[in-house]
């Protein structure tokens, strides 16, 4: 199948329901993606992540470059084969875990050169080189190298960064472009899609120049990049505000790296369609659940003999089987057990906050459902 998205329903919030089609099949949006950095979502296996209703699955490309290699995979029929995972997955080219190292790394017109943070040999990423590698991994959605901003930052570097990342989109629509019109000898997956990706920093005149900008790139669907990198949240919700009327309404809307409940339910209201992040899992691992009315810290000692599950509302393995009191047990054992069960949890909240969220949107009810989700989470409050 080659890929393609559909506009099933649009709330009058502006929230929006659709389907993604991809060669290694279909999934809903508004959808989250766990993220599973070096070909693995960390305590999960990949029977367990579909058991849970997950459709789709983010890799690192930066990760997966460095270790086993683009062709390593290449050679053993791709990442879907090589993970054992079924259903679509989108790749990030490493951009911003390039961005996290910037005390390593190097920017120039032609690509980044940074150490590599397992033996600090030295490396070189360009534009085109994050494309092939993703097209030798075979994920059915690719992004393009780009320069995530620091925040704070002054205006003249953003905007610098920022027509860097537009100058880099174009270098990696050609690479792309070239590998799809010589399918007799390129690695690049059938199907394959190539997302393009909105930068600008905290200055709203500058979102919309790149959303504008990037739209005439032409990709195959949008993301808005380096948000969540410190600021308040009334301004990463500005950010998104400015770029969104200039994206495409028959593309996909990919919020990269935004991953609080509460954020998505102020993103999807917003018009996004996608989203990733670490936190579910990150959490799990640090001892943070999370539940329908809220963060609960599991090593908090008021747990110690509590026999009730995490959320009582929850139908996960953990929840069905065990007590906050084991649990915290576990974590404060340090064993292994408590990665998976917390993992297990966090996950699975997720897949059904997005369930809800969809379904509430195909009903026409999301303000319903956002009036709702707030109220549980603060009891009491209006």
């Amino acid at each position: 199948m080659a890929y393609s998205c559909e506009l099933i329903h649009k709330d009058p919030s502006g929230a929006r329901a659709g389907r993604l089609t991809t060669p290694h099949g279909r999934a809903d949006t508004p959808l989250f993606m766990p993220v599973g950095t070096k070909a693995s979502v960390k305590a999960m296996t990949p029977e367990e992540l579909a058991g849970m209703g997950v459709e789709m699955i983010l890799a690192n490309t930066y990760h997966l470059w460095l270790r086993p290699g683009h062709e390593v995979i290449r050679v053993l029929g791709g990442l879907h084969a090589f993970m054992n995972w079924k259903g679509p997955v989108l790749t990030d080219s490493g951009g911003f875990q390039v961005f996290s190292l910037a005390p390593l790394r190097r920017i120039t017109e032609e690509g980044v050169s940074f150490r590599s943070h397992l033996d600090g040999s030295e490396c070189f990423l360009s534009p085109e080189t994050a494309i092939e590698a993703q097209e030798a991994i075979g994920a059915d959605v690719i992004m393009p190298l780009d320069d995530c901003t620091p925040y704070p930052a002054d205006r003249l570097y953003v905007k610098d960064s920022m027509e860097l990342t537009l100058r880099w989109a174009q270098r990696s629509r050609r690479a792309h472009g070239i590998s799809k019109a010589n399918q007799t000898t390129s690695t690049v997956r059938p199907g394959q899609a190539l997302f393009g990706i909105v930068q600008g920093g905290m200055h709203a005149d500058l979102r919309q120049e790149s959303a504008k900008r990037t739209v005439e790139t032409g990709f195959d669907g949008y993301a808005i990049g380096g948000l969540s990198v410190g600021e308040e949240k009334g301004l990463m919700y500005g950010m998104i505000d400015a770029a969104m009327p200039h994206l495409p309404a028959s593309s996909v809307r990919y919020l990269m790296g935004v991953g609080m409940p509460e954020d998505i339910v102020e993103a999807v209201e917003r018009g996004v369609d996608m989203f990733d992040c670490v936190l579910p899992t990150r959490c799990a691992r640090n001892g943070t659940l999370f539940t329908s009315k809220g963060k609960l810290v599991i090593k908090n000692s008021l747990y110690a003999k509590d026999p009730r599950p995490v959320d009582e509302e929850c139908p996960c393995y953990a929840c069905r089987n065990y007590s906050r009191a084991y649990l915290r047990h576990l974590y404060m054992a340090g064993e292994l057990l408590s990665s998976r069960l917390n993992t297990t949890h966090n996950l699975c909240y997720y897949m059904r906050l997005m369930k809800g969220i969809g379904e509430a949107v195909k009903a026409g009810r999301f303000a319903e459902f956002k009036r709702r989700f707030y109220e549980v989470r603060n009891p009491g409050a209006a």
